[in-house]
């Protein structure tokens, strides 16, 4: 009976053994697929958008549709009309042991990502990157694991390096495997998933350490919670338009049977927009780290509060209108990009109108998280992301905590479902 435990135990412990493994080597390819990916699509979109600007800016109404209609012939011939679904794909698979992530996912999304955003289709490479690092997992586990039950292990391995190197935040790529992917905790997950996060954190921490934003956070007073409360409150609306926009343009642009139209529509009213407002080309960062300087030295009157409350409002249907024509992409930038820009708007505000004094980098990072929160329905994850997009933003851990619970709370009671979600409920 010992001689039986002991070989149990010994098998375990091997089987643990290939799991690290694996999931370092997954990590190690996801980290470079996730860092050019990030690297060459930032570099290429700034370029892009530079010289649009010096040369005629009437061309960004044509950009978007450059790109959407290439990932269109691309899908049609290179990947033989198989399209991508984005999260829901990766749900998919982790619910049946037979169904996988198919090879071509990896230079599908990878290549469609990098398109959509170069050419200002108003979307970011997050859910591009998260499709094809699952991929990744799940082609680890047919090859390396083909009869043991380490499939969601993989995935997530993959998962969490991508969204590691993307936000330079380890704990928020775990919490995002576990909150949004899994959706649930174990022991090889644990394990899996802390494995993946140290060869990630080693690659970010020597390779990628510099924050998406060089502006940073400041110590907060507890005079700003009611009105970081009423943020969180605003966040979660916003984030519901967000995905009842998002839902709608889909199933819109799904009913368009021409292909020509289905495209060009989108694309260029996406175009049209981002004519008018050129900080709603491809992800916004950018544009979003524009506006965060001007908020610091620029002068404030109704002319400044104007364009930032459009930017709220249409930066998500930009987003919409990008999915729904055929882009590839998902709600993280969007969510982020919008949410910072309503935080700017809600402080200066507060600052002007009610003398308040607020610190902007503050809420606009408050605005970001809870809009992310709200919208993938993950408020942990959410918080160490956005933690770590700009230096010394663990300072706000606790205010970051109570605006992405708020939000979380308030758009999940009022629609239960997300972006990722939402077909589940047509299928019961």
């Amino acid at each position: 009976m010992q001689d039986t435990t002991a070989h149990r135990k010994k098998i375990v412990r091997y089987s643990y053994i290939k799991l690290i493994g694996s999931s370092v080597l997954v990590s190690l390819i996801c980290c470079l697929l996730a860092y050019s990916l990030k690297h060459m699509t930032g570099y290429v979109q700034e370029k892009i958008a530079e010289g649009v600007l010096n040369w005629d800016p009437r061309l960004f109404i044509l950009l978007p549709s450059v790109g959407i209609t290439a990932i269109y012939f691309l899908r049609k011939y290179a990947f033989q009309n198989r399209k991508n679904k984005g999260i829901k794909e990766i749900y998919t698979t982790l619910e049946t042991r037979k169904d996988h992530l198919p090879f071509f996912k990896i230079p599908s999304h990878y290549i469609n990502g990098f398109l959509t955003v170069i050419f200002g289709g108003s979307t970011g490479i997050e859910v591009s990157t998260v499709v094809a690092t699952a991929t990744v997992g799940n082609q680890a586990y047919k090859r390396l694991h083909p009869a043991w039950a380490y499939k969601t292990e993989l995935i997530c391995a993959g998962v969490i390096a991508g969204v590691t190197l993307l936000f330079g935040s380890a704990l928020g790529g775990l919490l995002f495997a576990f909150e949004v992917i899994a959706r649930k905790y174990n022991k090889t997950l644990l394990i899996s998933g802390i494995s993946s996060m140290l060869v990630a954190a080693l690659f970010v921490h020597y390779m990628d350490n510099s924050p998406l934003f060089n502006f940073a956070a400041k110590q907060w007073q507890w005079q700003a919670v009611p009105f970081i409360v009423v943020l969180g409150l605003i966040a979660g609306l916003l984030a519901l338009y967000f995905t009842k926009i998002v839902i709608y343009a889909k199933s819109f642009f799904a009913g368009i049977k021409n292909n020509f139209i289905r495209v060009n529509l989108g694309a260029v009213t996406v175009g049209i927009l981002i004519f008018f407002l050129p900080a709603l080309y491809g992800d916004s960062y950018h544009g979003l780290g524009e506006i965060l300087e001007s908020s610091l030295h620029g002068s404030i009157n109704w002319l400044y509060f104007l364009p930032l409350l459009l930017l709220v409002l249409l930066k998500p249907l930009a987003a919409a209108l990008t999915l729904g024509a055929g882009g590839d992409g998902g709600v993280f930038a969007p969510s982020i990009v919008t949410g910072a820009l309503l935080g700017v708007l809600f402080a200066q505000l507060c600052n002007h109108y009610l003398g308040t004094h607020l610190i902007v980098i503050n809420f606009a990072l408050f605005g970001a998280a809870a809009m992310l929160s709200a919208a993938i329905h993950a408020p942990f994850t959410a918080i160490f992301i956005i933690a770590s997009i700009v230096p010394s933003g663990y300072l706000l851990f606790a205010p970051l905590l109570v605006v992405c619970v708020i939000a979380k709370i308030l758009a999940q009671r009022i629609y239960p479902y997300n972006v990722y979600t939402y077909k589940e409920v047509a299928h019961n």
